[in-house]
């Protein structure tokens, strides 16, 4: 206070602190003494006040986008006199909630009517336009009712049901609504101007509906991975007929999805290569049949993306679950979107580093089986100690870098190879991921290709691929489709300084396959390695033959024709068991 003795202000209150002393009070009486104030408080007050600071500077506006699906599952979009296509929706009215806005605005633009508590709010996004900060409200109504009709052609020219793989070639979208059908079906809008999302907690609805043509193709390619043997069990046989694949492929057409033999990319990373895909169905039933599941069962997967732990789901159903977990938070949301909307409900998805498990969500004994869904260079410590004594963990093992799908059973601390499969996934990233070491040769031309150990010295191979290549025909051959994968493992683990051979298919300096890289091996200043040509046509695959050629340049060609091919005499087909997808 002003009249505060300076020898006493280091003691006082100033009038701030005083009138903070003084709330909460329901009765306050101030007394001057000799310079100081006196406050005497009686009764402390029940509740507190909210009270406004004036009429606020308007500064943003608040917005709903309500998404609406047919029986085939196709978006309802308007196209506005503004020339683009919106959602329906608009701004939240006084006393409004979300949800209760996204009903309001679809049936005075639609025609369409919804109860409140089949709308759902998943998220609210915030961006900005021009100086005010917009607020898009994001719900997704799983009924409703109605006939579809154009109550307000002032401000649209028509409603139409759209294809999810057809809304990036649609043209011009309103910006909400297509961060909207984004939120609701990530990466079916690519490139789209940045947002922030702030999801809601609760859990959203499952929403039906898909179109008489993907039942027609799920069945087909359902027959197709059943004639091909890779699903005997009943269980799996039902879930590649009943999980509808396309829903966790929104971007892609029906018959992509519907595709038994195709991987389909739903991720890339910034130089172009695929960090996440939806592995081909004949793969994922034979992985998941590796498991030996059985109803009731909990199963870890690392590496997600929502189909097959929702075949997974179903085999173990109607009791089971599925712990999926991923490091990439794209590849997170995107799972948690598809398997709530399309998925049974068992489908735990995680963030995390799949190398390191489910630690807090492992049952009692540990999982009842474990797939991992991405080329691993070893396996983690985790893996083996979170499964269950007597139970499979199946993984894409890379040894030498030729990928083998095998199934490893536990019996204590100890894994047992059971069976195997030829396959590619995409690589791991999280912290037991490592690099290719590249060895460049004749500018980039040629590379050798080291996925394991430490390179060999590359000196005199420069020299060498300049130099003349011995060709030496092995008279062995093997029919169009029949499998080598046992001759490529042999070489992969027996070759001193193993590598593989890559370059361009036109390139002089090596007669490559094309599309294909070759195994070799660097000693010395010298490289050999192996090929294969077509020496028999024929009309099907299994009447063409092709042969084995061993190429090899450098000085201590000599020595090794003495000792190629090893253990294999003329003619003798190097296959040691069925043939498989290649």
């Amino acid at each position: 206070m002003a009249t505060t003795p300076e020898e006493r202000r280091h003691i006082a209150l100033d009038e701030e602190e005083i009138s903070l002393l003084a709330e909460g009070w329901s009765q306050v009486e101030r007394f001057d003494a000799e310079g100081l104030a006196v406050l005497v408080l009686r009764g402390p007050a029940g509740d507190c006040a909210a009270v406004e600071k004036g009429r606020p500077e308007p500064q943003s506006v608040v917005g709903v986008c309500a998404v609406v699906t047919d029986g085939s599952g196709r978006v309802l979009l308007g196209r506005s006199r503004r020339s683009m296509w919106e959602l329906p929706g608009g701004r939240v009215e006084a006393g409004e909630s979300f949800e209760a806005a996204a009903v309001r605005e679809l049936a005075e633009e639609t025609g369409l009517t919804a109860d409140i508590g089949d709308a759902h709010l998943l998220t609210i996004l915030h961006d900005d336009r021009a100086d005010v900060r917009r607020l898009s409200a994001v719900v997704r109504i799983s009924a409703w009712g109605g006939t579809l009709g154009l109550p307000e052609p002032h401000r649209f020219t028509r409603w139409e049901w759209h294809d999810l793989h057809a809304l990036s070639v649609l043209g011009t979208l309103f910006t909400p609504t297509a961060h909207a059908l984004d939120a609701v079906w990530p990466g079916v809008l690519p490139g789209l101007p940045p947002v922030h999302s702030y999801p809601h907690a609760s859990t959203p609805p499952a929403v039906g509906g898909e179109p008489a043509e993907a039942v027609r193709l799920r069945q087909e390619m359902a027959e197709r991975v059943i004639a091909g043997g890779w699903a005997p069990s009943a269980a799996v046989e039902d879930a590649l007929r009943t999980v509808p694949r396309h829903r966790f492929t929104p971007e892609n057409p029906l018959r992509i999805a519907y595709d038994d033999d195709l991987a389909v990319v739903t991720s890339r990373d910034e130089t172009g290569t695929a960090v996440s895909s939806v592995s081909a169905p004949w793969l994922q039933a034979n992985m998941i049949e590796k498991l030996r599941l059985e109803p009731g069962m909990t199963v870890f997967e690392a590496g997600s993306g929502g189909y097959n732990a929702e075949l997974i789901a179903h085999a173990v159903a109607p009791a089971g679950r599925v712990v999926t977990v991923d490091l990439d938070p794209y590849v997170v949301q995107r799972t948690r979107r598809f398997t709530a909307e399309a998925g049974r409900g068992q489908v735990t998805v995680l963030l995390g580093d799949g190398s390191q498990g489910a630690p807090g969500h492992v049952p009692r004994g540990g999982f009842d089986g474990s797939v991992i869904t991405h080329n691993c260079w070893d396996i983690s410590p985790a893996w083996r100690e979170q499964l269950a004594e007597g139970r499979y963990l199946a993984l894409p093992l890379e040894i030498h870098g030729y990928t083998r799908a095998i199934a490893l059973q536990r019996h204590g601390d100890v894994l047992h190879a059971r069976d195997w499969t030829y396959c590619g996934f995409v690589r791991d990233r999280g912290a037991t991921a490592r690099t290719t070491a590249i060895t460049d040769l004749a500018g980039g031309e040629l590379q050798l290709r080291h996925e394991d150990g430490t390179p060999p010295d590359p000196a005199g191979l420069e020299k060498a691929l300049r130099g003349p290549r011995d060709e030496l025909p092995t008279g062995v051959t093997v029919a169009g489709m029949e499998s080598f994968e046992t001759l490529q493992l042999y070489a992969a683990t027996t070759l001193p300084a193993f590598c593989r051979l890559a370059g361009a298919p036109d390139t002089a300096l090596a007669a490559l396959p094309r599309g294909a890289d070759a195994a070799a091996t660097v000693a010395d200043g010298s490289l050999a390695y192996l090929t294969h040509v077509l020496v028999k046509d024929g009309e099907t695959a299994e009447e063409s033959r092709s042969e084995f050629i061993v190429h090899a340049v450098g000085p201590a060609v000599p020595r090794w024709q003495s000792g190629w091919p090893p253990a294999y005499g003329p003619g003798t087909s190097t296959c040691a068991g069925p043939a498989t997808r290649r």
